[in-house]
């Protein structure tokens, strides 16, 4: 992320030293490592909350392609049953006349 080098740190780090002192020095540091933990922790709690946002998300879309596909599925199903329908209806019908001729009457 940042292209620092070890003498540049040991630059601020003198730098450091000379403007605060080192009496303060101790307690500076220490003032700087707990706001970095404390930030640090923001930034992965809202990464955090980011992926489960994402995690929901992705969830949702699923569950929509779901419903999707009972309906789809429901759809067949009707489909299936009147063809089923259909095909019974049309086994109880003699022959003759599905065939457009009648035992009477010649074809056309």
């Amino acid at each position: 992320m940042f292209d620092i080098g070890f003498s540049e740190l040991l630059m601020v780090g003198l730098v450091t030293l000379l403007v605060i002192g080192p009496e303060r020095l101790p307690k500076v540091a220490r003032l700087a490592g707990f706001w970095i933990g404390k930030s640090r922790s923001m930034v992965a709690a809202v990464k955090a909350e980011i992926k489960q946002e994402l995690q929901a998300e992705e969830l949702r879309q699923i569950f929509n392609e779901q419903a999707e596909l009972q309906e789809f599925h429901a759809a067949l199903n009707e489909s299936k049953e009147a063809v089923n329908s259909i095909k019974s209806s049309l086994a109880d019908v003699p022959e003759e006349a599905l065939s457009g001729t009648s035992p009477d009457h010649e074809p056309k």
